[in-house]
């Protein structure tokens, strides 16, 4: 149940970050260095707090098969944690999947 919950959440958002908090409050520092590597892409983006629903937080883990949180989704696609995101943000490679390039 949870992983298709999971699944609408990921296919209803271009992009999404599940993480702990949301993108007003961050609730750990993983999650907050995810939300500020994304505001400085200047993109529009969702967020999913799994601490507010333990079935959304393990249903993440199972839908991605990646054990920790945060995770970004961009059209659907699983792009990985905060990083995975660093990584890609500091090489110009986040921009151009924002981008859809």
């Amino acid at each position: 149940m949870s992983k298709d919950r999971v699944e609408q959440i990921v296919k209803g958002n271009d992009v999404v970050l599940f993480m702990k908090g949301n993108k007003f409050f961050p609730q750990c520092g993983f999650s907050a260095r995810a939300v500020g590597i994304l505001q400085q892409a200047g993109t529009k983006f969702e967020t999913v707090d799994v601490l507010a629903d333990p079935d959304i937080r393990q249903g993440v883990k199972d839908y991605s098969s990646w054990p920790t949180i945060p995770q970004l989704y961009i059209r659907g696609e699983f792009v990985g944690g905060s990083d995975i995101m660093m990584e890609l943000h500091e090489s110009g490679e986040l921009k151009k999947k924002l981008a859809g390039e």
